[in-house]
């Protein structure tokens, strides 16, 4: 493996812009940058982080060596090949009848034969290909010392690290789309290498003067990337060193600017980044740990949302093989990651996840023929280079799962609820949810008038009795497939095949309560529930708008209550530690459920144990970098202070005002919540008054709840309409 050092800087450039010694430090109103431990580590998990959405950089190190370990959005190395689905459509009759007859891990294994027989290489389980860092820069400081400290800036995404007289500032353009260092203070010398450890496949890595090529060997299949190149750059100033720098996928690099205006690309970046952040700000003068979690959740998602959704990593990785091979999984993370965009006021964060579907949609259609011989799309768990679903084994019977293209239907509409852009329901949405249906259509079974999902497959959980993930008719299932069906014949009733929607919609089955009364994430009696899980997937409808049916039914609000509190006391004993962005879900279905109580101490928990120093979440308890829970964390507290539900043509909005406002923040404030509508709310609360101003973009009626009450109030167009409610 070859480094790259580039050496000692070269002489001041007198005609840089950048070499003026006076400026004014930006930072965005309202937001001070927050400190972070003086913490000198070689770890990249525990590094501070700026992104611009497509690129990343890792900032650590120390005064002695600055550390930015870089990503790409595009970069994935080429480890394994991707196959066709395995074809088991024809097994499907043998299939169910082995989970009629309760030979449910034999059903799973048997996928598992099948698909070897096809091809040897699913003889082991498959993985996607991995998101890697991609090189890490040094800089060695010509002017080491003590008084280290660290902090970052939320409002322009920029890193700081200073010492005894020398400032070091960070931050990935925007506008530039690559990495801007700026050293004050002293000079250095700077070196490019590959990041540490061995990667899966051999890569040759080459230098030519300040670029680092990689080229990937052993990956000859179509569609795999030949490499990735990264340049560098740096000039003296008259008071230290700007360098810049920028991965690009492929072998030919990317030009880089002949010399950067650092303060102007800062003020350009600023501008760019600190819309999207100061769209929602939250004030709990009590609780300011969960204030500061808010905004380093929320600026951890803008960070990482470029052309492609953030990955479990974000848009940051310093190793060849990070867990799970970070990429998207779409079985509760990546839907976790993104639950507050629309909340908060960033609706331009979602469209990625869309296009990453429509350049993944004809491996969809492919998978949903394959698996199971019908028309529609069949979203595996795990996405990466490619959407074939390649991923499974006896025990992980992750073919069984068909929720997953109805679920992430639930975010096409969600964006549709939250923006009203009525092209994108008709062009985007639409089409996208007929292709769902389609798939259920012809994959449920209806017997009696009433629809079985058979095989099926709650994320991840199993049965306590049965100990085997394959199951028939879990509850998600049927929810998302639900909310697929209704927006269909909502928006779409002239559709020839909503008769046939509609049939099947009157076919799901009810609600079950278990017999310890409990909401049942499986439908079939003959499953136990097991609590002691990481997943609550049948609390699916209370992430998003809730559900009707067990809102206005004693019996079933009771049970869905009794499931969120039995699910609470395990991720609250020592028993649990992985997967924190599920606790965020679980406290977001306690507060959809006005369980103020809970859902403040599902916060409590992952604010205590879920986030290091650098405010970059973890997922289990200081173990794995992973930025789930960064999207979690603030949904949880905009579902505290806001709830809607779905809102259909011409009719009004419905929102509750501080639906879970625990008795810990007696008062505070926020701006730019957005419920479904959509409407702006701006809420600030103290002890017997709460004052609420709503906006939005056209004429409407909304209903709206708060503790002491109910009122309908006619907004227009664009007018914010200001309510001083009594508490």
């Amino acid at each position: 493996m070859t480094s790259a050092v580039n050496g000692p800087v070269p002489p001041a450039d007198p005609d840089s812009p950048a070499a003026a010694t006076g400026r004014t430090p930006l930072s965005f109103p309202g937001v001070c940058p927050v400190s972070h431990p003086a913490i000198a580590t070689e770890n990249w998990e525990h590094a501070l982080i700026t992104g611009n959405g497509r690129q990343g950089a890792l900032c650590y190190g120390s005064p002695t060596a600055l550390r930015f370990t870089l990503a790409h959005e595009e970069v994935f190395q080429p480890v394994t090949e991707p196959l066709p689905a395995p074809h088991t459509a024809t097994a499907l009759p043998r299939l169910r009848e082995m989970l009629r007859a309760g030979r449910f891990a034999e059903a799973a294994a048997e996928v598992c034969d099948l698909a070897a027989a096809e091809h040897t290489g699913f003889a082991e389980t498959r993985w996607i290909d991995p998101l890697i860092g991609t090189a890490t820069l040094t800089v060695i400081p010509d002017r080491p010392g003590g008084g280290w400290s660290r902090h970052t800036d939320f409002g322009t995404g920029r890193v700081v690290h200073q010492w005894d007289g020398v400032t070091c500032e960070a931050f990935f353009s925007r506008p530039a789309d690559a990495l801007l260092i700026r050293l004050t203070g002293c000079g250095g010398t700077l070196s490019l290498a590959p990041v540490g450890g061995t990667p899966e496949r051999p890569v040759d890595f080459t230098v030519d003067g300040p670029t680092l090529t990689a080229r990937f060997r052993g990956a000859d299949w179509a569609g795999a990337l030949d490499g990735y190149t990264v340049t560098a750059r740096s000039w003296r100033t008259g008071s230290g060193v700007v360098i810049a720098a920028r991965t690009t996928p492929g072998l030919k690099p990317a030009g880089l600017p002949a010399m950067p205006d650092f303060d102007a690309l800062l003020a350009a970046h600023a501008a760019e980044h600190g819309d999207l952040f100061g769209r929602a700000r939250l004030d709990l003068p009590g609780d300011r740990r969960t204030q500061l979690l808010f905004d380093a959740g929320r600026y951890a998602i803008i960070s990482s949302t470029g052309s492609r959704p953030p990955t479990l990593q974000g848009v940051w990785s310093g190793t060849w093989s990070p867990p799970w091979r970070s990429a998207w999984t779409i079985d509760g993370n990546l839907q976790a990651a993104l639950l507050a965009v629309h909340t908060t006021g960033t609706p331009e964060l979602m469209p990625p996840l869309f296009d990453l579907l429509d350049a993944l949609r004809d491996d969809l259609r492919e998978n949903a023929r394959r698996l199971y011989g019908v028309p529609g799309l069949y979203a595996p768990a795990h996405l990466g280079t490619h959407g074939r679903q390649n991923h499974f084994g006896p025990i992980w019977c992750l073919t069984f799962w068909t929720a997953g293209a109805a679920w992430l239907g639930r975010l096409y509409l969600e964006h549709w609820q939250h923006t009203g852009d009525r092209s994108f329901l008709d062009e985007r949405a639409l089409p996208y949810l007929r292709e769902v249906a389609d798939f259920h259509l012809a994959f449920a079974e209806i017997d009696g008038g009433r629809a079985r999902f058979s095989p099926s497959y709650s994320p991840e959980n199993h049965p306590v009795n049965t100990g085997a993930q394959a199951t028939v008719d879990a509850a998600m299932d049927v929810r998302a497939v639900g909310d697929v069906l209704r927006a269909l014949l909502t928006h779409d009733a002239g559709d020839p095949r909503a008769p046939r929607w509609q049939a099947l919609l009157d076919a799901l089955p009810p609600h079950r309560i278990s017999p310890a009364g409990e909401l049942a994430e499986w439908l079939d009696p003959r499953f136990d529930d097991n609590h002691e899980h990481r997943h609550c997937s049948h609390l699916y409808p209370f992430y998003y708008a809730g559900d009707v049916t067990i809102e206005e039914d004693p019996a079933l609000r009771a049970a869905a209550v009794a499931a969120v509190r039995r699910r609470l006391r395990w991720w609250l004993s020592e028993a649990s530690d992985e997967m924190g962005y599920g606790l965020a879900l679980l406290g977001v279905a306690a507060a959809r459920l006005g369980l103020a109580a809970e859902a403040h101490a599902a916060l409590t928990r992952l604010a205590e144990a879920y986030w290091r120093p650098n405010l970059v979440p973890t997922h289990n308890r200081d173990h794995l970098f992973n930025v789930d829970l960064a999207g979690g964390f603030p949904a949880l507290v905009a579902a505290m202070l806001l709830a809607s539900r779905d809102v259909v043509p011409g009719g009004p909005a419905r929102l509750r005002l501080l639906p879970a406002l625990p008795a810990e923040w007696l008062t505070g404030s926020v701006r730019g919540l957005v419920a479904r509508g959509p409407v702006r709310v701006d809420l600030a609360w103290r002890p017997g008054m709460l004052e609420a101003t709503l906006t939005s973009a056209q004429a409407r009626t909304a209903v709206v709840g708060w503790p002491g009450g109910t009122v309908t109030v006619a907004l227009l167009a664009g007018v914010p309409s200001r309510l001083s409610l009594p508490g």
